[in-house]
Formats: structure tokens, sequence, C-alpha cells
């Protein structure tokens, strides 16, 4: 982060505050995250070809959370030691890593939410697993959030100006200083962001939530006409939903503000100074979703909790059940 606006004091303070939030709340975030969406992928690999409920979205989603759960340890190493050690172009990865795996998330989320609504409201068009259809569409949102996400980056200086740091004590993540950027340009990054990375995800979410909700109540041409059905694909768009708005609404309420101050075009001190204290806890929350995805999936997926509750038989034991049941005869060797 750049402090070089000298008007306004308590910049260390403001940064000692800033790595306490963010060892705290990554540490705390890091192994439910980490165990709950590793857990995900060893239910969902069971379900992969049931792809008209989502599950491989749902996968997917699970993909970005780990992969952004795997980056906090060397973030709460930087908080809590104020170094790093592992080089610039790490630090540019980890720092790049967070954002796609954030914007992943959201396209995940989106999906999973458009899919059980649409089984819900037009469930003939998806009597048969789209296996290449869902694979596309992964693939292009992964593509996607990748390139769309470089100005991240590209908008931080790789090399820190200031002379008080060395090579064994580099700043990395929030203290990365900006590069001078144009008024106008800025704006229409802080637009062209807050548009499609939150505001059109946002709609669609919400727009799932109401059309779900309202096929409860009527009995739409060619709709599931099953309620438990229905309730459970509410249940799930719902969580969506809860996630989106507990999550990623505070980061983005914050984010173009938080651009503003750390290009010291803020004038006023205690604006800047409520701003720099309130996103990092926005952007924790931000993600808090890798811990909450899995209890959505285990809430709200009626596969992923059957597979938790009561575990599958392994093929060999059922095969010598029913054989036993056949032959009308108990194994009773050990007796």
């Amino acid at each position: 982060m750049n402090f070089a606006n000298q008007s306004c004091p308590n910049s260390g303070d403001i940064q000692k505050y800033q790595h306490h939030v963010y060892a705290v709340l990554y540490s705390v975030i890091l192994a439910p995250g980490l165990l709950g969406n590793v857990l995900a992928l060893w239910v969902f690999r069971v379900y992969i070809r049931e792809t008209k409920k989502a599950v491989l979205f749902m996968m997917n989603l699970a993909v970005a959370d780990l992969l952004q759960v795997l980056s906090l340890p060397l973030r709460i190493y930087y908080y809590l030691n104020d170094t790093w050690p592992f080089g610039r172009s790490l630090c540019m990865f980890c720092f790049y890593l967070k954002y796609v795996n954030m914007y992943a998330s959201i396209y995940f989320l989106v999906c999973v939410s458009v899919r059980r609504c649409e089984l819900i409201l037009r469930p003939l068009r998806y009597n048969s697993p789209r296996r290449k259809g869902d694979l596309f569409v992964c693939v292009l949102g992964w593509l996607f959030v990748c390139l769309a996400c470089l100005p991240f980056p590209l908008l931080r200086n790789a090399t820190p100006s200031s002379s008080n740091f060395t090579s064994e004590e580099e700043v990395c993540f929030s203290e990365l200083p900006m590069r001078h950027v144009s008024p106008p340009t800025a704006f229409a990054l802080l637009v062209i962001a807050e548009l499609v990375g939150f505001v059109i995800p946002l709609t669609l979410v919400l727009a799932c939530a109401i059309l779900t909700a309202g096929s409860l109540r009527q009995l739409g041409a060619g709709a599931i006409t099953d309620r438990g059905e229905k309730r459970r694909a509410l249940k799930m768009v719902l969580s969506c939903a809860v996630v989106f708005l507990v999550c990623f609404v505070p980061y983005h309420i914050t984010m173009p503000l938080d651009f503003l101050a750390k290009a010291n075009t803020l004038s006023s001190c205690g604006f800047r100074d409520l701003i720099l204290r309130c996103h990092p806890v926005t952007l924790c929350l931000a993600s808090l979703n890798c811990s909450l995805d899995p209890l959505m999936y285990y809430f709200t997926t009626h596969e992923f909790w059957r597979r938790l509750s009561k575990p599958e038989i392994p093929e060999s034991m059922s095969f010598s059940r029913r054989l036993s049941c056949i032959t009308g005869r108990e194994e009773t060797e050990d007796d």
C-alpha cells in the first residue's frame, strides 16, 4: 500500500492494524476451508456424472475455494512477520491468484444458481447429462476470469520505490505500491470491475432465487411438479444468494473506495483512515466463502449429505453380502 500522502498521520498504526486483522481472520478461515473443500471434492467425484444438478459447477467452485485456501499460509506468514522472503514473482502470483479464485467463486456460484433454477423451470431441457456443454462453460469461465483479473497485478509496482526494504525484507500484498493511472482510466476500470464482477452476478443470483421461489406457488408448462425437489433447489439457490451477500457485497462496496485511498485521491484523512480499516475486514469476508461453501453443499445437496451421513458399502463387501444371501450361508469362520 502506498502511504505517500504525508498529510495523513498514523500510517504505521493502520498498517499494523491491517496486518493483525489479516493474520487473525485468515488463520480462522484456513483449517475449515481446507478440510471442507477437500472433503467436497472427495464427495463430488462420485457424483460427477450427475451434471444436470450442477455437480460439475460445484466441483469447480470447490477447486477455486481450495486454491484460495492453499495461498493463505503464505499470506499469514507475511502478515505475522512483516516480511516476504519468497521472491517478488511468487508475491505477484499469490496476489493475482487471490482475485482469480475470488471471481471464479463468484462465477461458479452464478452457474450453480442458474442451473438449479433452470432445472426446476425447464426440466426437459436437462433430461440427460450435458458433460461437454458444462465443461465448455467451466473452461470458458476460468479463461475469462484469468484474463479479467490481470489488471489487479498490473496496477501494482513489482518493485517498491522505497529504499527501506532490502531483498530479505520485502513488501507484498496490501503494501504493493499502486501505479499511477489517470482519473478517467481509474474510473473506467472501477466501473467495469463493479459491473462485470459484482452487479451482473448479484442480479443473476437474486433473479434465480426469486424465480425458484415463485415456482413453488405455480405450475408452469413443463416445470417440475415435485414440491420437495423445488424446495431443495430453492435452498441451494438461496444459499448461493446468502453466501454472495455476506461475502462479496461488503468487499465490492469498499473496493472502489480503497482504490481511491491507495491512490491518495481522498482529501479527508478521517474518511481515508476509515476505509483503510474497513477494507481488510471486507477482503477477509470475501475469503470466508471458502469455509461457507462446503456448509452449503452439506445442507442443500442431497447427494453430499447422503454420502457423508451414510457412507456407501464398499463394492467387495456389498458383493459378499449379496452372495451370502443367495447361498443362505453366513460367514462364521471367526465364530
